[in-house]
């Protein structure tokens, strides 16, 4: 895997309603986006100058290059 692969996460909703939060970068973070899924659904997730972390409430699975993690509610 390239470095810039690095910078992406794949969200898999485990159950309807899973909220996707991205957060800022800078002096203060801030909520800047947000996303509901529901069970079933994929999301492909960058971090990016805008984007410094990704906050998942929800029972979902995150694929990452260094791993898989589950999440729950």
């Amino acid at each position: 895997m390239g470095k810039d692969s690095w910078e992406f996460v794949v969200i898999k909703a485990k159950e309807n309603g899973v909220n996707v939060i991205g957060l800022t970068r800078g002096r203060d973070t801030r909520f800047h986006h947000s996303e509901k899924l529901d069970r079933g659904e994929v999301m492909i997730a960058q971090f990016t100058d805008h984007t410094s972390a990704i906050k998942i409430r929800g029972k979902a699975t995150i694929l990452t290059p260094f791993g898989e993690v589950e999440s729950d509610t």
